[in-house]
């Protein structure tokens, strides 16, 4: 299959491509709070007025209730070429709430200056755009490979991806021999961070502000820990990662909520936090020292507890053997495709890739998006995508699909 005959078909298709964006951002998918089976259905029928065969997976009720959500259906698609190794492409549908600042309506996929803007244009309903538009070029040029391809297009990820990607893997539905999930950048990722979320109750006893001694004022002990988790972070900031892209170990406090009344000791206090682990640490150890680090800071004031509660654990990505082979395909090809340098790098972010990982998949992340994050302004007001990245995007993909299924 020639370069020239994959490049013709997906800019023939382009403004097709785009119209499919178009809808899939005008159709809320918001998560929380994640009632994203009609997204889900509406996703399959134009994916099926593409001539594809979407089957639907719907998560069970019970699991997903487990997981904070209302409803999500899993999409997979698999086209089969014939004998060899199957490669799956994931993204995700399910996206954050728009928020406040928007300058053009959150939904509404309007264009400006060639930029769509919509919740969900960059994370990641662009992807499934692109990886389906890179399918249907390798059908549409009718070249003999040895393969197949599967679309895993999921609904969970802002929640953790457990009922999107790692439940299609746990499932049997799915056993690819290797991954690409959507990327953020015209960058490769081949790493990213991993991340733990821990929830703090501090308890304490009430007691009427004019006799504050009688009680126990649990945000005074919250107010302990807190200096403690600072001084913390600031020793964290200084522990880089090797892997370019990385950066440092990060600690954040997100989510403070407590008291009764402006006249009354507070009784609780509830804290959360977000502490972003570099691939190279061990996710139990930083747990175990974060849990030793709050109880000592309450070590000495009286009547206080402290319950401390895991809310999240997402390992971090680490290259596996074959993640390469897939790295160098596609920095090779949106190289030529988009005339600058694309490199091999590591993230910040955590994501969906991780699943596979823990399979033993080798994966990498790529996909439509601007020359950086922060361009997109993903998870921001006025997320966006730059229109003629996806093309390429895609050209990217098909291609990079093609040298591997080429027996």
């Amino acid at each position: 299959m020639s370069d020239e005959a994959i490049h013709a078909y997906i800019a023939g298709q382009s403004e097709n491509a785009f119209a499919m964006l178009a809808a899939l951002v005008r159709t809320p998918s918001d998560n929380p709070p994640g009632d994203c089976a009609p997204a889900a259905e509406a996703a399959a029928a134009l994916l099926e007025s593409w001539g594809f065969a979407v089957e639907r997976h719907p998560v069970p009720k019970s699991l997903v209730e487990s997981h904070g959500m209302v409803s999500c259906t899993n999409l997979v698609i698999r086209q089969k070429f014939g004998p060899g190794p199957v490669i799956a492409l994931n993204a995700h549908g399910d996206v954050v709430p728009p928020g406040e600042g928007w300058s053009h309506p959150p939904y509404a996929a309007e264009i400006q200056e060639n930029w769509l803007y919509g919740r969900g244009a960059a994370v990641s309903k662009s992807d499934f755009v692109t990886y389906a538009l890179a399918l249907r070029a390798l059908i549409a040029t009718n070249q003999n490979l040895a393969g197949t391809v599967e679309l895993h297009f999921t609904y969970d990820e802002e929640t953790g991806g457990e009922l999107g990607p790692a439940w299609l893997l746990s499932e049997k539905i799915s056993k690819p021999d290797y991954a690409i999930c959507a990327g953020f950048s015209y960058a490769v990722v081949t790493a990213h961070n991993g991340c733990l979320h821990l929830g703090i109750t501090v308890t304490g006893q009430s007691a009427h502000a004019a006799k504050p001694e009688t009680g126990h004022d649990a945000l005074h002990a919250a107010t302990a820990i807190l200096t403690a988790l600072y001084a913390e972070r600031d020793r964290l900031a200084a522990e880089f990662s090797a892997i370019p892209g990385i950066g440092s170990k990060k600690l954040t406090v997100g989510l403070i909520q407590g008291g009764i009344n402006t006249n009354v000791v507070p009784d609780k206090v509830s804290l959360r936090l977000d502490r972003r682990l570099i691939p190279e640490e061990s996710p139990e150890t930083a747990e175990s020292d974060l849990r030793t680090l709050i109880q000592s800071a309450i070590t000495g004031l009286p009547g206080i507890s402290v319950q401390i509660n895991r809310i999240l654990l997402a390992r971090p990505l680490v290259r596996l053997p074959g993640a390469a082979r897939l790295a160098a395909l596609v920095c090779r090809h949106g190289a030529e495709i988009l005339g600058e340098d694309v490199a091999a790098t590591g993230s910040p972010l955590y994501t969906d890739a991780r699943h596979y990982a823990a399979q033993n998949i080798p994966v990498i992340l790529y996909g439509a998006g601007p020359a950086t994050i922060e361009l997109a302004n993903a998870h921001r007001a006025d997320e966006r995508l730059y229109l003629p990245d996806l093309p390429k995007a895609a050209e990217v993909i098909a291609k990079t699909l093609r040298d591997l299924l080429t027996p």
